[in-house]
């Protein structure tokens, strides 16, 4: 089997192996993929990415039926929106942003801390405190793109109402500095949740903070989940 084709295999297992729950980590998902197709020596070049695994999996995410944390059987799908969950949030604590705006460090860490914020200031409201931690998983797909990457990553996931304060946090946070026209600004002030917006953007820019105690990420999903009560 050529380099190439034996990459391709491995990538595709390994992102089964996520998708199906098997594997929660994209080391040890390549890893036990490459040991399942063959037990000789692998040179780099035949071991995909993780941005290649990820993409596999957001294949294997996309066509799956659709679903919605809020209309689903929470007997065995919640679990399935953890690993999933899990799997665009893992990779973020590799990306770094511009350190002026992002002092706190990895992305990861920024969106535990807006998680925190967002459920301390709304604790009742799942699709708000949903999106607050899944706002820029998109930078660990595509780093030149991110907000159209995070958009396709969890259409599927989430509820309509949190893709859309995902999709025009960007937006509040021009609203807020005065860079969008005026139809703009009457758009998202006139929306229902033009307030739960203006708090995201709130907790957005407040969870930069160096050194802030945050749960771990698997808490942090255990806590996200409870919310609903649908806890596995």
């Amino acid at each position: 089997m050529d380099a190439d084709k034996l990459r391709r295999n491995i990538c595709f297992h390994a992102a089964r192996l996520l998708h199906s729950r098997q594997e929660s980590n994209f080391t040890t998902a390549r890893w036990r993929a490459a040991r399942s197709i063959t037990r000789s020596y692998l040179p780099g070049e035949c071991l995909p990415t993780d941005m290649e695994i990820r993409l596999a999996l957001q294949d294997l995410i996309s066509s799956s039926p659709p679903v919605s944390p809020l209309s689903f059987d929470a007997e065995h799908s919640d679990a399935s929106l953890k690993v999933a969950y899990h799997s665009l949030l893992e990779p973020l604590d590799r990306v770094r942003l511009n350190r002026r705006e992002h002092p706190e460090g990895d992305l990861l860490y920024h969106s535990l801390q807006v998680f925190h914020l967002a459920r301390d200031g709304r604790p009742w409201d799942e699709e708000f405190v949903t999106a607050a931690l899944l706002h820029d998983v998109g930078h660990g797909i595509d780093p030149y793109d991110p907000l159209p990457a995070t958009v396709r990553a969890i259409e599927d996931l989430v509820s309509e109402r949190t893709l859309w304060l995902v999709e025009n946090l960007p937006l509040q946070h021009r609203k807020a500095d005065g860079t969008i026209g005026a139809r703009a600004r009457r758009r998202l002030d006139a929306h229902e949740d033009g307030d739960a917006l203006r708090f995201l953007a709130e907790c957005d820019l407040d969870g930069r903070v160096p050194g802030r105690p945050v749960d771990s990420l698997t808490d942090a999903l255990q806590s996200l989940f409870e919310i609903s009560g649908n806890d596995d």
